[in-house]
């Protein structure tokens, strides 16, 4: 198996994230903030130590417990953009941002309702920057993807949170392709929340990811239900993280989480950001070698490890297919739950192929696509040791 689709999913984990989630539940098993015995205590305990460790892998300033733990980035974007907007405020996108945006978007559009201002963007992953100020006059809201999910790309946080600064609107930060794989300081970049999952970057299990809240930022909760304390109140505790945690946590989940962060802690960021760049310049060099493919992540610009393509003969879902059958290569076709930014590619009608790397990635790997993908796409006649019986 050549996995070649950690943009997803961090398919491939360390052991130890299996042994955590294991080890807790046969040696804990309670929920956190659910009584006072010992186990869920230790539940409790692991908790803070993997919003600590969550904090240390992003930067994010000050109290841990600013970081309110949800089933995933979509969770949290939900969480941030139905907790800030009201009725008769603007929120500013752009073309990068996903699906787990742009619904929830329209839906508060429609039913709220709220006016959604789109900035301009273009096929290399830019911004237009110039027209930017005026989008977010009297806005509330605007939300960067800090690396597109298409092109691999980053978007210039720091310059469009300076603007929304200086307009009074706040900044949403979708982290969920950054975290863990590039060593980027949202908070510091201007971010005042930030979504996050854990099954990517973070190397943790599914059904686990978060919200970060700057300090003296307020938003109202998605859910109501059960905190574990300040129950006799019929609202939502005011203090974090219980104001965004309504009801049992995944407990076995956030072990497991703590488990990839440390990893990449000690691994460290910047490690694993220059191994997976080494790998996807080797994947660029290949591809241009390939007739018939063309790549759209832009050269030259500093991101994450992933390149998307199309071929001019052979659609996006057959060359997924057939690297998968044929070379036992998993990569993921499609339009990757961002329609806009397929549109400013002139992909949308059939979306595109994305190959993206992660921390267990390899050059077999990568030669393993390429030559997958010469022999579908480029035409040629399959080599010794080519397609899998």
């Amino acid at each position: 198996m050549h996995y070649m689709d950690y943009a997803a999913t961090s398919a491939i984990r360390p052991p130890a994230v299996t042994e955590a989630m294991v080890d807790f539940l046969e040696r804990v098993g309670a929920s956190p903030g659910r009584g006072g015995y010992s186990r869920s205590v230790e539940s409790a305990r692991i908790a803070f130590r993997c919003r600590r460790a969550v904090a240390r892998v992003m930067g994010l300033p000050g109290d841990p417990g600013r970081i309110a733990f949800m089933l995933n980035a979509t969770h949290a974007l939900n969480t941030a953009l139905h907790g800030v907007l009201q009725p008769g405020d603007s929120v500013v996108l752009t073309p990068f941002d996903h699906n787990a945006v742009l619904r929830p978007a329209h839906v508060l559009a429609r039913n709220c309702p709220v006016e959604i201002r789109m900035a301009s963007g273009d096929a290399e992953g830019g911004i237009d920057l110039e027209s930017l100020p005026r989008l977010l006059e009297g806005a509330r809201l605007l939300v960067v993807n800090a690396v597109s999910n298409v092109l691999g790309t980053p978007l210039p946080l720091k310059e469009m949170a300076r603007q929304a600064r200086d307009a009074g609107a706040l900044v949403l930060v979708d982290a969920a392709q950054s975290a863990g794989h590039l060593p980027l300081n949202v908070a510091e970049a201007g971010a005042d929340l930030v979504a996050f999952t854990g099954h990517k970057g973070l190397l943790g299990p599914q059904g686990t990811g978060g919200l970060w809240v700057r300090e003296g930022v307020t938003l109202n909760p998605l859910l109501c239900g059960g905190t574990g304390g300040d129950s006799a109140r019929r609202e939502m505790p005011t203090a974090f993280p219980d104001r965004l945690e309504a009801g049992t946590p995944n407990a076995p989940g956030i072990a497991g989480l703590l488990a990839g962060c440390t990893f990449v802690l000690e691994r460290g960021v910047e490690t694993i950001h220059a191994q997976e760049m080494a790998l996807k310049s080797r994947l660029r060099d290949g591809l241009e070698q390939i007739r018939g493919i063309r790549v759209l992540s832009p050269p030259g610009v500093a991101g994450v490890g992933l390149v998307t393509l199309v071929s001019d003969g052979v659609e996006p879902s057959e060359l997924a297919r057939r690297l998968e059958t044929e070379w036992g290569v998993m990569a993921r076709s499609g339009l990757h739950c961002a329609p806009e930014a397929h549109r400013l590619l002139g992909s949308a009608e059939t979306g595109a192929l994305r190959l993206s790397l992660g921390w267990a990635s390899t050059a077999e790997d990568v030669d393993r696509a390429l030559a997958g993908l010469d022999a579908i796409a480029g035409c040629r006649p399959v080599a010794v040791g080519g397609p899998q019986a």
